[in-house]
């Protein structure tokens, strides 16, 4: 019986299969280190030799529209201890833990410890971080005497105005799991990144965030030091230019902040694009309290922050203010003769119950007068003769009962107050809502934002743009990443010359009525006043108004609200009047 040699010719093909399929793997193989994932490999190697102590970058500038610095960024300063590759003495680590002690108030001990862990492992390690300019300037000293420790210069948030513009402005804080899981990995953060909360800050977010930079080290293959690479800064932030006016902006906090209360709110807009000039929300808070440094006295919170910006998110009764809609709607329907006159006996009555007016105006009230004087009586009688549904419409054209579009989160819409709104929720409408609603009082409710917007649709005869607070994003090294172009929402189409009436009619009240407090002389100045009723106390201060240089369009609107102020004329008038004459300021001459 023959045996079958071990190397047939079916064994030799089998084995030259496998040859060239293990020829063509390892080639395959060397393909992809040398060619395809050949930058990959090489960025692994070099991390298993280098290490970065990371830098934050400076954040993104926020500025005014005049380049005035709303926020920015300070030095801050990390401390390091860098072992080298032979272990120091105990004595030397003693003495460092020591001096290092006293600059830092902590223990001794505790830092002998880190500087014994670090001088075993060969590791770099971080004694301490977010250090002040002064106690680094003592650390700088130390560094002659102690070859391992590094001082790293980074940048923290800067509020060099502290409460100014805080609300709108925003704060920072530690970045929170909920991010860290949506974060843009293109950014570079880390966990314990500082990042936008609210305002600007959080909707700019990705604009503002820099690129970080850091110390780049060479260690072996243990991860323990042998020296230092390379320092790189990173790379800033883009700048925000917002459309805010700081010295109006200044006048109206300032303004607030003197009020018979300190607590309301203030909305400036150009008329002509929805520009947001000023906003202003009291109380405010200083965001440099969430980015402390690590070594100064913390701010002990007492109190909850007053994050709620009332200038978007409070809701009002809009008070006399409203009765221009319902002049509106009387000129609309052809039911308001200006020239007609009533007589104000300081109330009237409807179905049995008692309305009444803030004061007994008299005989000859026509119009032009009960306007001026803001005669409730006037206004009941017209109300009452146009009806509730037409001054809901009049209501709806100027979008009230809808949120302005401003790029805030958490604007409030406020309330619709009508016949067709109260059918809808199934409930009956009544003469003396009829009442109510003439003069802006009952379920209405209106932000200050929306009354900024009324007050600019009125200054521009019918355009109602959509706020707007940022101008600009400019990237470090000058490019135009983002303009805003302005946005018109809708147009209100009236009659030919209500608008015009409506104006003359408010410039009477400024100019020798219960708005005068907000005159300004050389500018012409068209307001009215409000007193919105407060069940919980003092009524509310209403004022809104819009101005122009004589022969010119208006380029001002304003709305200002003062908290339990008890009266427009006293207590939001004059605000107003502070802050178009700072508006202006530059080219009157003599204001009184």
């Amino acid at each position: 019986m023959k045996t079958k040699p071990f190397f047939s010719l079916s064994r030799l093909k089998h084995l030259l299969i496998l040859a060239y399929l293990a020829a063509a793997v390892i080639a395959i193989r060397l393909i992809d280190i040398q060619f395809i994932s050949h930058g990959r490999y090489t960025q692994a190697a070099e991390q298993n030799r280098t290490q970065i102590l990371y830098r934050t970058a400076p954040r993104g500038r926020i500025l005014a529209s005049g380049g005035e610095l709303l926020a920015g960024s300070r030095p801050a300063f990390s401390l390091y201890y860098l072992p080298a590759f032979e272990q120091n003495s105990q004595d030397y680590l003693e003495s460092l833990s020591s001096d290092i002690a006293k600059y830092l108030g902590e223990d001794k001990e505790k830092l002998l410890k880190l500087l014994k862990k670090a001088d075993k492992s060969g590791k770099a390690i971080a004694l301490a971080q977010n250090i002040s300019p002064k106690t680094a300037f003592s650390f700088a000293e130390l560094q002659s005497y102690y070859s391992g420790l590094y001082l790293l210069e980074e940048s923290k948030r800067y509020y060099p105005s502290g409460a100014f513009l805080a609300h709108l402005l925003g704060y920072m804080g530690t970045m929170d799991d909920k991010f860290w899981s949506l974060r843009d990995d293109s950014l570079d953060y880390r966990l314990n990144s500082k990042i936008g909360k609210s305002g600007i800050e959080k909707r700019y977010e990705s604009d503002l965030k820099g690129r970080d930079g850091g110390l780049l080290l060479e260690v072996d293959y243990m991860g323990r030091v042998k020296k230092k690479i390379k320092d790189n800064y990173g790379r800033a932030g883009a700048d925000v230019y917002t459309t805010i006016n700081y010295e109006v902006q200044k006048a109206a906090e300032e303004g607030i902040k003197n009020s018979i209360t300190g607590r309301g709110a203030v909305v400036a807009l150009d008329p002509r694009n929805g520009a947001v000039l000023a906003m202003v929300s009291a109380p405010d808070f200083d965001p440099n309290i969430f980015v402390p440094f690590s070594d100064e006295e913390r701010t002990i919170l007492k109190r909850s922050i007053p994050e709620y910006n009332l200038a978007i998110q409070g809701l009002y009764p809009p008070a006399s203010t409203f009765k221009s809609i319902t002049a509106i709607a009387g000129l609309e329907t052809g039911r308001l003769n200006v020239e007609e006159e009533t007589t104000c006996d300081g109330k009237v009555y409807m179905n049995g119950r008692e309305f009444k007016c803030w004061k007994k105006h008299g005989p000859h009230i026509d119009f032009w007068e009960g306007m001026a004087q803001s005669c409730d009586v006037y206004f009941y009688e017209l109300g009452s003769k146009v009806g509730a549904s037409h001054i809901e419409r009049i209501q709806r054209l100027f979008r009230f009962g809808r949120q302005t579009g401003i790029d805030l989160p958490g604007e409030k819409s406020g309330n619709i107050y009508g016949p067709s709104k109260r059918a809808r929720n199934k409930t009956y409408w009544f003469g003396g809502d009829t009442l109510n609603l003439s003069i802006g009082q009952g379920e209405l409710l209106l932000t200050p934002i929306q009354m900024a917007v009324f007050a600019a649709t009125l200054a521009n005869k019918g355009n109602i743009w959509r706020p707007y607070y940022v101008d600009k994003v400019v990237s470090a090294d000058g490019e135009v990443l983002f303009k805003t172009e302005p946005d018109l929402l809708s147009r209100v189409e009236l009659k030919p010359g209500v608008f015009d009436i409506i104006s003359k009619a408010l410039k009477g009240v400024v100019d020798n009525a219960t708005g005068r407090a907000a005159k300004v002389e050389g500018i012409e100045v068209h307001g009215k006043t409000g007193t919105a009723q407060n069940p919980h106390g003092d009524d509310h201060g209403w004022f809104m108004a819009f101005s122009n240089r004589p022969g010119e369009d208006p380029d001002l609107a304003v709305a200002v609200f003062v908290e339990f102020g008890k009266g427009g004329a006293g207590a939001a008038a004059p605000i107003a009047r502070e802050i178009i004459k700072t508006y202006y300021g530059a080219g009157l001459k003599n204001v009184k």
